[in-house]
């Protein structure tokens, strides 16, 4: 079955359809891991979006059940080299076919994803559609031009009621704007007694349940299309330690006064280097954002950069220098990707522990 992808350009490739036969449109993006494409599909960051991904090889290990990152993946479309139809790997329990098939998202393979990769990098992203080749491409071109991009992602993913995941150790708040499960993962392994909030949980819902921590997840789109959670950051924001990872990072940055901005094509993969500002150290980092905050507008505000990424400079990381609170751009969870940052969850339960002894010591 002959599938089309379409950019908004006019470029047009041909090549084999899979998953599933519908239409989709969407904000094309590359990422360039060579595993994790289990991880990447049900990524909530990736909503509405047309995912190219650059290593040649997809679905050789299969599908399995214990690798997904949501329940119900986000994801427009996928776009690979190669999709393999018989996966090696005793966990794998369907073909990446029939998984797209089940959910409905459409794939096209056997098309030059190197190519596509540099015309990402050299135009930035661009919106696409997947179709039959029996659709006219410049009908689609015309389509894709009057297409606007939605602006509720973070609505669509986020959980639509709380719900606890239990622990006997320090309440933690999660605020879901398309939380990976690894997030919520990494703080059970500590013990956590985690409660997850919906997106538009307000400052005094999330301080009625009496937090000794607060998450702030990663998730889809542009941060200012978030204003809710700009202003209730603003409200726990020097009340409860807060710990913020990707769009929960640029959501903490416009809460404080900071801007930030779109950026031409993106990080999307699990090796990029993050230099430690305090340290020196370099560590290799999972990522999947297309904003980034404006390094010229933090001066004035309360916040201090504390990483950086190596490839283009931009902030990777920042700490309030009042509060108790700190955030990353990148994804210390790292489903996929190498666990070098994993420690950030023991230095926020360590600035949790100590704000509660400074509580504790201060009503004695």
């Amino acid at each position: 079955m002959k599938k089309q992808l379409v950019l908004e350009d006019g470029t047009v490739f041909i090549g084999e359809g899979f998953g599933s036969d519908t239409q989709k449109f969407g904000e094309i993006v590359f990422n360039t891991g060579m595993t994790g494409y289990q991880e990447i599909l049900s990524d909530p960051s990736y909503c509405g979006q047309i995912v190219t991904l650059t290593y040649p090889l997809i679905g050789n290990y299969g599908i399995n059940p214990d690798d997904f990152e949501s329940i119900s993946p986000a994801v427009s479309a996928l776009v690979v080299r190669e999709a393999a139809e018989f996966p090696s790997n005793w966990r794998s329990g369907q073909t990446i076919d029939s998984y797209l098939k089940m959910k409905g998202i459409p794939g096209i393979s056997g098309i030059d994803t190197r190519k596509l990769t540099k015309i990402i990098r050299t135009h930035g992203t661009l919106k696409a559609a997947i179709c039959g080749v029996d659709v006219n491409p410049a009908e689609i071109v015309e389509k894709l031009a009057a297409t606007k991009l939605r602006n509720d992602q973070v609505k669509q993913v986020s959980t639509k009621s709380p719900y606890p995941s239990p622990g006997r150790g320090r309440r933690v708040v999660i605020v879901d704007f398309g939380m990976k499960h690894g997030i919520l993962r990494e703080l059970n392994d500590r013990n956590c007694d985690c409660i997850v909030m919906p997106y538009n949980a307000t400052a005094e819902e999330i301080l009625r349940l009496d937090p000794d921590g607060i998450m702030l997840s990663n998730g889809p789109g542009d941060p200012k299309d978030v204003p809710e959670a700009i202003e209730m950051i603003r409200g726990v924001l020097g009340k409860v330690p807060l710990f913020g990872i990707c769009l929960g990072h640029q959501l903490f940055a416009l809460a404080c006064g900071a801007d930030t901005t779109k950026m031409k094509f993106g990080h999307r993969g699990s090796n990029h280097p993050v230099k430690d500002l305090k340290t020196g150290k370099v560590a290799i980092t999972s990522q999947n954002h297309g904003y980034t905050v404006d390094s010229t507008s933090i001066s004035g505000t309360d916040l201090e950069i504390t990483h950086i990424a190596l490839n283009d400079g931009s902030i990777e990381g920042l700490a309030h220098q009042k509060a108790a609170a700190f955030t990353v751009q990148y994804h210390p969870e790292a489903s996929p990707g190498p666990e070098d940052a994993g420690g950030l969850f023991d230095q926020f339960l360590e600035m949790v522990e100590l704000q509660r002894e400074e509580a504790e010591y201060a009503k004695a």
